[in-house]
C-alpha cells in the first residue's frame, strides 16, 4: 500500500444517516498514529494492540464536550496485561482533541506468532469520562469478549449503553516510494441513535457469556434499518477506510448515499501528553517520608517518568509526600 500525507488525516468526521435514524465518525489518523506509536519501542504485536485501542479512542472521543476526557482501558490476565488511552476533548472550538496511548505486558510471555488479542486473556474493557472538576467521573465496563478490541467496544455500548454499535477499522504501517515507513490507520463507527426507552428482549443477552447485542435491543423498525446500513458497510475495503484517494465525505456517499447521509465539522486530532512536574508531584504527595525515603535514588532524588511520553522528571524528595505538603501549607 502507497500513502502520503492527505489534507483529511487526523481528523474524525461525525455524520448522521438521516433516513435510518443512524449517527457515525469517519476517522482518519496519519501523523497523530505515529507520534502516539514512537514514544515507545514496543514490539510489533504491542503496536497493533495501542493502534487499534488509538483508533478507537479518537472514534468514541469525538463526542466529548469540550474540556472533558475520556480514557479507555483494556486490562487482562495474558502477556498483553494493559492497554490505556486517553483523549482531551478541544480545549475551545476550533482547536484539536489530543490523544495518547501506552500498554504494559510481559515480554517474556509473549507469543509473537499469536494473533495481537489473544495476548490480552481474560479481562475487561473499561471506559471512564471525566466531566472535570467537583463532578463525579463516570465509569462503564464490560468483560473482555469477542475477537478484537473493537469487538469489545461494541459490547460495551450494547451492554452498558444499550446502543447498538458497529466498527471497522484498518490500520498498519505503509509507505510512500522513497519514503520511510509509517503507520496509518482508518476507520468508521456506527451507531443507532439513542431512545429513552430502550427495547431489551428476554432475560438476557444473546451474545458471548449472555451479554447483549444488538438484536437484543432493537425493535423490529430499528432492526431492519441496523440490519440494512451494516451491509452496506460490509462493502467497504481497507484501502477505502485508510483513504489515500476518498475523502470521508466521498466514502459516506458511495456507500450510504440512500441514507441521506448528512456531515457535521471535522474534529482535528494530534498527540498530546498533559503530564507536568505540577501534576507528578501532586500524585507523590499520596506517600509518606517512609515511602519516599524507600523511593529516593543513591544519588538523593526521586525520579518519576511518564507511561505516556516518557517525559523525565527528578525532584528533591524533602519537597515531596503529605508531610512536606503539610509543613508547607
Amino acid at each position: 500500500m502507497t500513502t502520503g500525507k492527505i489534507a483529511w488525516d487526523d481528523t474524525v468526521l461525525p455524520f448522521q444517516l438521516d433516513a435510518s435514524d443512524i449517527r457515525g465518525r469517519v476517522a482518519r489518523l496519519d501523523t497523530a498514529f505515529e507520534e502516539i506509536l514512537a514514544q515507545h519501542d514496543y514490539p510489533p504485536l504491542i503496536e497493533s494492540l495501542v493502534a487499534e485501542m488509538a483508533l478507537l479512542t479518537a472514534m468514541i472521543g469525538q463526542s466529548m464536550k469540550t474540556r472533558w476526557k475520556l480514557s479507555l482501558q483494556v486490562r487482562g490476565d495474558g502477556p498483553a496485561r494493559l492497554i490505556a488511552t486517553d483523549y482531551y476533548a478541544p480545549t475551545a472550538d476550533g482547536e484539536p482533541a489530543r490523544i495518547r496511548a501506552y500498554a504494559s505486558y510481559d515480554k517474556d510471555r509473549l507469543d509473537h506468532s499469536a494473533v495481537p488479542f489473544s495476548q490480552i486473556g481474560k479481562g475487561y474493557f473499561a471506559i471512564l469520562i471525566d466531566q472535570g472538576e467537583d463532578m463525579t467521573p463516570y465509569q462503564g465496563i464490560t468483560p473482555i469478549a469477542g475477537e478484537s478490541l473493537a469487538a469489545c467496544a461494541q459490547t460495551y455500548f450494547s451492554q452498558s449503553e444499550q446502543l447498538p454499535t458497529r466498527f471497522e477499522l484498518s490500520f498498519g504501517r505503509s509507505q510512500v516510494p522513497g519514503e520511510t515507513e509509517q503507520w496509518r490507520a482508518g476507520g468508521m463507527m456506527l451507531q443507532q441513535m439513542p431512545k429513552a426507552s430502550p427495547h431489551v428482549t428476554g432475560d438476557g443477552g444473546s451474545g458471548e457469556d449472555g451479554l447483549l447485542e444488538a438484536a437484543d435491543i432493537l425493535t423490529d423498525g430499528e432492526s431492519e434499518n441496523w440490519i440494512r446500513a451494516n451491509a452496506l458497510l460490509d462493502t467497504v475495503n481497507e484501502i477505502e477506510l485508510i483513504g489515500p484517494t476518498v475523502t470521508p465525505a466521498d466514502l459516506l456517499l458511495r456507500l450510504f448515499h440512500q441514507e441521506k447521509p448528512r456531515v457535521y465539522d471535522p474534529q482535528p486530532v494530534k498527540f498530546g501528553c498533559t503530564c507536568s512536574a505540577d501534576k507528578v508531584r501532586q500524585s507523590l504527595s499520596i506517600y509518606s517520608a517512609k515511602d519516599i525515603e524507600y523511593m529516593t535514588t543513591d544519588e538523593g532524588t526521586v525520579t518519576a517518568d511518564c507511561q505516556f511520553c516518557g517525559s523525565h522528571y527528578t525532584f528533591d524528595p524533602t519537597s515531596l509526600g503529605f508531610e512536606a505538603k503539610s509543613e508547607g501549607a
